[in-house]
């Protein structure tokens, strides 16, 4: 890819990719989340794992879609645009297909299942991918030259 002057995207971009895109869900779910069910919803231990269909819609059905139709639509989740980095097939370097969008949506699960193993892969493996992106046919790349041009002086 360095010939096309791309690159694959990193262990670290992608930790900080996903801690932008954590705090985002968190704003925008938050509110509605303590409007219908109250604060205690944060602090009872004894909640149910899904404490009703608006949870169910606000925490999981929402941020699904919304991250699988960043993908289709811009590439990029607002995390990784932040970083410049652009997730795409890794055949062709095109978008992805709705098929791959959702697999890889769901593929993040069984990455974290043993350890977070399957996103830690990323830091190690030759073309930056985690599972979820071996199993959806996928990888995360960017320019290789991004911002302004170069500081030159005309000294030296």
């Amino acid at each position: 890819m360095q010939e096309q002057g791309l690159e694959y995207v990193g262990f670290w971009p992608r930790v900080g990719a996903s801690i932008l895109d954590a705090i985002l869900v968190m704003v925008v779910t938050l509110p509605p989340t303590a409007l219908i069910y109250g604060w205690d919803y944060f602090t009872d231990e004894e909640r149910p794992f899904i404490a009703g269909p608006a949870d169910l819609l606000i925490s999981w059905v929402f941020p699904a879609v919304a991250v699988i139709l960043f993908w289709l639509y811009r590439q990029a989740t607002p995390g990784k645009m932040a970083v410049s980095a652009r997730v795409v097939d890794a055949r062709t370097g095109g978008t992805i297909s709705t098929g791959q969008a959702v697999g890889r949506y769901l593929a993040y699960f069984l990455s974290m299942l043993p350890l977070f193993l399957g996103l830690i892969w990323v830091a190690f493996d030759p073309k930056k991918q985690g599972w979820h992106d071996k199993l959806a046919g996928t990888v995360v790349i960017r320019s290789q030259h991004r911002g302004p041009e170069p500081v030159r002086f005309g000294g030296a």
